[in-house]
């Protein structure tokens, strides 16, 4: 007999569980606490813009695996996904006026480096060894300043502004074994898996939507305004969910899975291990189309703006790490970031269009090692139990990436449970931490 998967939070974590789940047969619950599913993955209309924006700028790569598996099992559309035909990184210096567009070759022998048309203009061929300290500081949970020199042209220029995005912490700061992850994945597996790729529809139209409608069409059941607010457990397995809005009692053969925010994890589950320490991203958008041309996606160095999205309808901005300006006034953040944003596209001399400041305090743990090893697995010391989030241990940073992979291995974890599968596979559960 095959009982209920219960999966609590409807960000993508939990979507990725719920849709495995749901495809191998199980009878899946997602409870959403928020009236709409996605999380910090999400599109909604923007009053002040009077667009539809996400709540975050999300870059992905050709070589995010989990995340073009789950679009995949959702069914979603061809191009909801947009970027270009080949890895191309275009790239321009605020301070000098410089642009050049960084372009690896396809396979994984990175013969690009020696082709200076192709790499950052200053740098050398050797220059790109760097990264090999971070492969070795990878095994000592050392930081990427202990791995390896961060500093100089290249740096500046091309590891410290992708790190950054990717970790959303000072690179300096970081864990080497995160960053290694990432170029393992992505450079370290040639241009092939480097190729950006951007949700210009928005985010709910690419991932959310096509999901709630695989879910659907599964026999799955949505709930939405439904705050968890304990749990019930008893003889080493989960019990009982207890909702706002009254309690939900667990058969023998029924699981969940936790998707919820580490810091609500914690508050549920006492004594369990999270990370602690958060870092911000600020977005700005402006209401701008980009003039015919401009690059999907452009890397900006020397100034506040670190990444320049041109979507169909708007000019948005995202700036990692962020926490200097949560305290700079909106405004005076929208008008510094316009200055940068109309020399970069064209429209130098232009006045500041409707705009829209988004400030997330939360948006990522800290990828330093003291908090890498504070992320706890799939598998908890309850039978029946699975985590899933961006800040469990998938290998890799608080990434779109690591959420799906997060509801992937939480359904991997559970699909035992239920199932009439021997008591001996439950407690091998209960032992592991």
């Amino acid at each position: 007999m095959m009982g209920t998967v219960h999966v609590l939070g409807a960000g993508l974590a939990g979507l990725s569980a719920a849709l495995r789940l749901a495809k191998a047969g199980r009878r899946v619950v997602v409870h959403e606490a928020a009236k709409q599913a996605g999380g910090r993955c999400r599109s909604y209309f923007d009053p002040a813009l009077g667009l539809t924006i996400d709540n975050g700028n999300h870059l992905l790569l050709s070589g995010n695996r989990d995340a073009l598996d789950f679009l995949k099992l959702a069914g979603a559309p061809e191009g909801v996904l947009a970027g270009p035909d080949e890895a191309a990184f275009a790239f321009a210096d605020i301070a000098t006026g410089e642009r050049w567009t960084l372009r690896p070759n396809a396979g994984r022998l990175p013969w690009w480096v020696l082709d200076a048309r192709r790499r950052v203009p200053g740098s050398r061929a050797r220059d790109y060894l760097a990264p090999l300290g971070i492969f070795r500081g990878a095994t000592k949970s050392a930081t990427i300043g202990e791995s390896m020199a961060c500093e100089g042209l290249l740096w500046d220029r091309l590891w410290r502004p992708v790190l950054l995005a990717a970790l959303n912490t000072e690179p300096q700061e970081s864990d080497a074994g995160l960053a290694a992850t990432i170029l393992r994945e992505t450079l370290g597996a040639g241009g092939r898996a480097c190729r950006p790729l951007v949700a210009v529809e928005g985010l709910s139209a690419a991932f959310v939507d096509p999901a709630l409608t695989a879910l659907a069409a599964a026999g799955a059941e949505m709930r939405f305004g439904r705050r968890l607010r304990g749990l019930g457990i008893g003889d080493g397995r989960l019990t009982r969910l207890d909702f706002s809005d009254g309690a939900e009692e667990l058969g023998a053969d029924d699981a969940a899975v936790l998707a919820l925010p580490a810091w609500v994890a914690a508050d549920l589950m006492p004594g369990l291990s999270v990370p602690q320490s958060h870092r911000s991203i600020v977005n700005a958008h402006f209401a701008l189309a980009p003039k015919p041309g401009a690059p999907l996606l452009l890397g900006v160095v020397g100034g506040v703006t670190e990444w320049l999205f041109s979507y169909p309808d708007r000019l948005s901005v995202t700036i990692s790490g962020a926490d200097r300006l949560l305290d700079v006034p909106r405004e005076e953040l929208a008008r510094t970031i316009w200055d940068e944003v109309s020399r970069l596209s064209g429209f130098s001399g232009e006045p500041l269009p409707r705009w829209q400041i988004v400030k997330e305090k939360r948006a990522t743990f800290a990828a330093t090692p003291a908090e890498a090893a504070r992320r706890p697995g799939a598998r908890t010391h309850i039978a029946n139990l699975a985590l899933a989030g961006d800040w469990t241990a998938t290998g890799l940073p608080s990434t779109i990436e690591g959420a799906i992979r997060s509801g992937a291995t939480a359904a991997q974890v559970l699909a035992g449970v239920g199932t009439g599968a021997s008591t001996g596979g439950n407690a091998a559960l209960r032992g592991a931490a």
